[in-house]
């Protein structure tokens, strides 16, 4: 199965070495999308000579992504999996995610939950409200909606190529299971992140991406 790991990047010019040095112990093409970075990502990429994608803009999550897949459906991959740039998700669940893509399901998302219980935080309270909407909105229960680490198959890669009206993992996952494709989670742990702050970590943009998200769930996704 040629499969692409997608790295969407933004001022992640300290995480990178380290995540690329993981990478190179698996067997899969990488593709590092930088969000129109504003530290010193761009050159990073241009030294480290590694496959990249610069962006004239910063497009946030969904537009990255899509470039990503953009890229796969071009190069004709048949799975494609994401793992952020700032480190947290690690590489060594790329296989067990990528297992359930060879079994057949369309869509996977590398859950902190599906075995282990969710823990009561402010982060979390959205992540509860997220997955009750897609319960009400599907009638599927997802327990880590709003991870960042998920993968796709063939089908959905030439789905989110050509046409991504989603704000990140949440609304694309309802978009999924709604237009039933088969969609399952595995276990997985992840680190705090290495270096750098969170887009998450300003209260104005946690707020904006909730109501953008809920929204999208609710009134677009159909």
């Amino acid at each position: 199965m040629k499969t692409l790991i997608i790295v969407p990047a933004y001022n992640e010019e300290k995480n990178i070495p380290k995540l690329v040095e993981s990478l190179n112990n698996y067997p899969y093409d990488f593709l590092i999308v930088n969000d129109c970075s504003t530290d010193n990502t761009k050159a990073l990429l241009v030294e480290m000579k590694l496959n990249h994608l610069n962006l004239p803009n910063n497009m946030g999550l969904a537009g990255v992504t899509q470039m990503g897949f953009k890229y796969a459906y071009d190069y004709g991959y048949n799975a494609a999996i994401v793992l952020d740039g700032d480190g947290q998700h690690k590489p060594e669940y790329i296989e067990p995610v990528l297992a359930k893509i060879e079994e057949g399901y369309d869509y996977v998302v590398g859950s902190r939950f599906k075995e282990k219980k969710q823990p009561w935080n402010l982060r979390m309270v959205g992540s509860r409200l997220i997955q009750s909407l897609i319960r009400i909105k599907t009638g599927t229960k997802v327990t880590d909606p709003t991870s960042g680490m998920r993968a796709v198959g063939n089908e959905l890669i030439s789905e989110f190529a050509r046409s991504m009206n989603f704000v990140a993992e949440p609304d694309a996952l309802t978009y999924a299971l709604h237009a039933g494709f088969k969609v399952t989670e595995v276990q997985v742990e992840m680190d705090d992140r290495n270096d750098g702050s969170s887009f998450f970590s300003n209260p104005f943009n946690s707020m904006r991406f909730m109501i953008n998200v809920c929204m999208s769930i609710l009134f677009i996704q159909w």
